[in-house]
């Protein structure tokens, strides 16, 4: 089983987005049971709290459900629980890696560096802008999909 965590800074609108576009990608291709994915934040500030209304209208108008999702923090246990933990930006990165400590088994990664075009995904907590951040979270899931194929023969 491959187990991812997507992580951003206050798990309420691109880490749960990926969590659930994923989560839907693998399930139309029948490969559910392969998969364990969830997504945490490296603060503490929406601990709790229900996903972001923009993230909730943008997975809604994709056919895509996060009911029930609340935003939890990443915890220095996950580094072992997953075998990929993907940050948004390099801000979440940093703040995974003062979490988790140390990467010797080369878990971390942003989520379009398995795209055509690696860098960052855009906070729309700031931005306001959900379909960009959308638009590049499906490229980088995507991407991470073909890769975990490549590597463990899916």
């Amino acid at each position: 089983m491959t187990k991812i965590l997507f992580i951003c800074h206050g798990n309420i609108c691109r880490s749960p987005m990926a969590e659930f576009v994923m989560k839907d990608l693998v399930k139309k291709e029948g490969l559910e049971p392969l998969f364990q994915i969830a997504s945490a934040a490296t603060s503490t500030e929406e601990i709790g709290n229900p996903v972001h209304p923009g993230t909730r209208r943008k997975l809604k108008e994709a056919g895509i459900s996060c009911e029930g999702k609340y935003a939890v923090q990443l915890k220095k246990s996950d580094y072992k629980a997953y075998d990929y933990l993907i940050g948004m930006d390099h801000w979440n990165l940093k703040n995974m890696k003062r979490i988790l400590g140390d990467d010797p088994q080369k878990k971390l990664h942003l989520l379009l560096d398995f795209s055509d075009r690696p860098g960052e995904i855009a906070d729309p907590w700031y931005t306001g802008n959900f379909e960009e951040t959308y638009r590049d979270i499906l490229e980088g899931c995507k991407g991470l999909l073909n890769h975990i194929r490549q590597e463990d023969a899916l």
